[in-house]
């Protein structure tokens, strides 16, 4: 008996891919990621909707805020960040990063109305057009 003989498996054989195996694994992949992008496409929405609820309900802490030290509502969104002319006790600005907070999370300025001595603060949300039924208002 040889005890240097070995036999190795698989000897002989091409080692690799064929062309198909290749193929289907990049099949696959595609549809993975396909799959994936559009998972991410939805949550992206619902993240930017979300956002913007909460950049409407920060700017009305805001306004109440404005309203506390100046004794009335700020005729526009720009007075939270720029003192307007004869107010007294403007403790401003009362929001960070100038006038692109005052924008939603598709970077269209947000509808500030005031009504008596109400406001409301609204967004033209996805669509990006106002009158809309994705709008999305303070209440």
């Amino acid at each position: 008996m040889n005890r240097n003989t070995y036999r190795v498996a698989g000897q002989g054989s091409k080692a690799g891919f064929t062309l198909i195996e290749v193929l289907l694994v990049v099949a696959i992949l595609g549809i993975l990621a396909a799959v994936v992008v559009g998972n991410f496409g939805q949550h992206g929405e619902n993240a930017r909707i979300r956002a913007t609820r909460a950049s409407i309900s920060a700017i009305s802490t805001q306004i109440d805020v404005f309203q506390l030290d100046t004794g009335r509502l700020p005729n526009s969104l720009d007075e939270l960040i720029n003192e307007p002319s004869g107010v007294s006790n403007w403790n401003g600005p009362y929001i960070r990063g100038g006038s692109a907070a005052l924008q939603d999370a598709w970077g269209t300025p947000f509808n500030y109305t005031r009504e008596g001595n109400s406001y409301r603060i609204s967004s033209a949300g996805p669509s990006q057009q106002m009158g809309t039924d994705d709008d999305i208002t303070s209440w």
